[in-house]
């Protein structure tokens, strides 16, 4: 029928020729093990903690400006141009605001990211130099899933922290969007209009699989440091009953021991 979308499944159950379906399809089990995540199902199920709030926004900052920096360079590329909307998605200068907010002015000197951060942003730093039509997989993984489930997580955070106004959220909102779903199938309709040859598309769907690859490897690292970490101050206090530490000096502890892990993770990945 001619208003079935071209993306739907035809009648003997193939995926349909455009690229958003077929990355859609692609991704289809990666994205259920994303959601699966220990960091993600504490997400889910409310349960997000200022120290994991804050670890995984300075992830999301280094990962974004990676992915910004060479969309910006690459934005005259074919296979970018119909797909780079700057004003409508940027989402480094929204995370900028929410670092400060949270770790003040000298903020940049307290952004920590592990091992996995750092594998994600280089991979996106190199495909930019020598493949930029690979961004396109993980700009639509990204942006796409930070417009569908960012308002429904702006909330959640919201709720859990305790958070009585937007500030620390900016993240979650796109001013330049007015409708989510309609420019979702702007997104979509420019994205399916890039020419490609049958190889590059096939890079394409090999590396929107390995963008959820790395988001799971970020999200299953930020765990660690923070389960070690709390483990690590729980032990501390065992041992002396008598002198608690303020939850100021908690935090600072857990962040400072998750600086170690990170430069400890950045130097296995070194060898």
């Amino acid at each position: 029928m001619d208003t079935m979308k071209s993306a739907r499944k035809n009648e003997t159950g193939e995926v349909g020729s455009d690229l958003s379906e077929q990355i859609k399809a692609a991704t289809k089990d990666n994205h259920v093990r994303a959601e699966n995540t220990q960091l993600m199902l504490s997400y889910q199920k409310g349960e997000i903690t200022l120290v994991q709030y804050k670890v995984l926004l300075c992830s999301l900052y280094e990962i974004y400006r990676a992915l910004e920096d060479e969309m910006d360079r690459n934005a005259s590329d074919p296979a970018i141009a119909p797909i780079y909307f700057p004003q409508e998605l940027s989402r480094v200068e929204s995370l900028e605001r929410d670092l400060e907010h949270f770790f003040g002015s000298e903020w940049r000197k307290r952004v920590i990211v592990p091992a996995a951060t750092q594998r994600y942003g280089q991979r996106l730093r190199q495909i930019g130099r020598e493949n930029p039509e690979l961004l396109v997989a993980h700009a639509y993984t990204r942006y796409l899933g930070d417009l569908s489930g960012g308002q429904v997580l702006g909330k959640i955070t919201q709720k859990s922290l305790g958070l009585s106004s937007k500030e620390g959220l900016s993240f979650f909102h796109f001013p330049g969007v007015s409708s989510p779903n309609r420019f979702k199938q702007l997104y979509r309709s420019r994205m399916n209009s890039i020419e490609l040859t049958e190889k590059e598309k096939a890079a394409v769907l090999e590396e929107a699989v390995q963008a959820f690859e790395l988001n799971i490897q970020v999200f299953d690292d930020l765990q660690k440091m923070l389960s070690v970490a709390t483990e690590t101050a729980d032990q501390h206090k065992d041992r002396s009953p008598a002198a608690v530490l303020p939850s100021s000096s908690i935090v600072q502890f857990t962040v400072g021991l998750c600086v170690a892990l990170a430069t400890i993770g950045v130097g296995m990945y070194a060898l």
